[in-house]
């Protein structure tokens, strides 16, 4: 019965939604190894009755063998959804119900792991991003944001929405407003001073309620004309896909923790909410240590 559901499944799949044939192969595939399993977890051949008499424990013991055999969240999630309108399918052509499907909670994707420049890489954006402009005031303001945004950590959109008189006095730190108009503290390095000054001094309308970066024409620059600014330089200089505005706070981050920096401190000036958001840069710490170790340590290439 298990072969005659699945076929019919697919049909129906193809004639009523008009699925992809990739969707179908993959759907088929995933109904059969449910099917399969279950086979194996009841010691019964799979009937209409059984698949309507099955437990929020079954479904979440076929999940919990999946991860077993190396499934990522992320398959297995999509296994689910395939076994969803599975039953959907029951439901509809054989009167199958179980409310057990909808006690089972997708299993969510890991978030990928925060992608940081090299230093090397990170000080290039912030001192040769004006190359990819043809006027000073333009180099200048580049130069200033890339270097704001990896010497202090700041979000691209905090720091476009910063007014010229948001900058502070010779030694005072910045006050940032960041998600959920939360404040916080940054220091500011002196690089960032310098390339700042060095901004204002060609700034067009420096008075103190007007943003600090302006676009062409005098409005507040919009983000996604720094983000093709770094695009361009990128490609120019051959860096990595991910050298982004957002991968330069990436990178104040990760070189502050390998430098020896305290997590707590890293989540206040990075303004996370949560200690275990900015502990994802420990990952990040630790996968590199990893990847050195396997490049050079003599015992990984015999």
């Amino acid at each position: 019965m298990s072969e005659s559901l699945t076929e019919d499944f697919c049909s129906w799949l193809g004639a009523e939604r008009r699925a992809a044939e990739k969707t179908l192969e993959t759907y088929a595939r995933d109904v059969r190894g449910f099917l399969g399993f279950l086979a194996g977890h009841t010691g019964e051949a799979v009937t209409l009755g059984s698949l309507r008499a099955l437990s929020a424990a079954d479904f979440r013991a076929w999940l919990a063998l999946a991860a077993k055999a190396g499934d990522i969240n992320a398959t297995r999630a999509r296994k689910l959804s395939a076994i969803k309108t599975f039953f959907r399918f029951l439901k509809k052509r054989h009167g199958v119900e179980t409310t057990a499907l909808e006690l089972i909670s997708r299993p969510r994707p890991k978030r990928p792991l925060p992608k940081a420049l090299s230093a090397t890489d990170a000080i290039s954006v912030a001192e040769d991003i004006g190359e990819v402009e043809d006027t000073p005031a333009l180099q200048a303001r580049n130069s200033a944001l890339m270097t704001l945004l990896y010497g202090a950590g700041l979000r691209i959109n905090e720091a476009l929405s910063l007014n010229v008189g948001d900058l502070p006095a010779m030694d005072a730190p910045l006050r940032v407003t960041g998600k959920g108009n939360k404040q916080r503290i940054v220091p500011l390095l002196p690089a960032v001073r310098e390339a700042l000054a060095t901004w204002l001094k060609l700034h067009p309308n420096p008075g103190r309620d007007e943003p600090l970066f302006v676009g062409t024409r005098g409005g507040r620059l919009n983000a996604g004309v720094a983000q093709k600014a770094l695009r361009d330089f990128r490609r120019f200089n051959g860096l990595p896909e991910h050298a982004t505005p957002h991968a330069l706070r990436h990178s104040f981050a990760t070189h502050l923790l390998a430098g020896g920096a305290d997590l707590r401190a890293i989540q206040e000036l990075l303004g996370h909410a949560s200690l275990s958001t900015t502990q994802r840069y420990t990952d990040v710490d630790t996968a590199q240590l990893l990847d050195v170790w396997r490049r050079a340590h003599p015992r990984t290439r015999t």
